[in-house]
């Protein structure tokens, strides 16, 4: 590391963002079960089963109001176009609760999958450090506290010796 200040100033701004760009990176890449150690996975895994019964108990409610509501009597139940309408209905609900986390996690699957090969085809496979070109280095470390970038005006200058004495 340099003794020079705007040097110093500048690794340690490019550290900052090397460290953010890992955690991003391993944010995108990381599965629900491995983040923070999977005890929110597990959490969230407990949450879901509850829910799946309580949806177990509105899938029958609601079916049997279908039922109700599209069928007068259960002479037209008879009719085999309503039957398997509402079995159909009742299969596709029945699954979607039954298989909703899977269904989710694939989802998620070929989400990150897609993500990682679009980042891979585009040359961010994996995050790469950001330095401070050595060149640049050699060009800054004449640069004192006393050179600033932005230089001070003469009125400046005057109003600071004469608050010195």
């Amino acid at each position: 590391m340099s003794d020079n200040w705007v040097v110093q100033n500048l690794e340690n701004a490019l550290e900052v963002w090397n460290d953010k760009l890992s955690e991003i990176w391993q944010l995108i890449t990381q599965s629900p079960q491995t983040f923070k150690g999977g005890s929110i996975w597990s959490i969230i895994c407990s949450i879901h089963g509850a829910l799946q019964a309580i949806g177990y108990a509105l899938l029958v409610l609601f079916f049997v109001v279908g039922v109700v509501k599209t069928c007068g009597s259960f002479a037209e139940l008879k009719k085999p176009e309503h039957a398997v309408k509402l079995f159909v209905r009742f299969a596709i609900a029945k699954g979607l609760i039954t298989y909703g986390m899977e269904l989710m996690m694939a989802i998620l699957e070929i989400i990150q999958g897609v993500v990682s090969t679009i980042m891979n085809s585009a040359g961010f496979g994996s995050p790469q450090a950001t330095v401070l070109p050595q060149a640049r280095v050699f060009i800054l470390s004449p640069l004192s506290p006393r050179y600033s970038l932005f230089p001070q005006t003469q009125n400046q200058t005057q109003t600071q010796s004469q608050s010195q004495k």
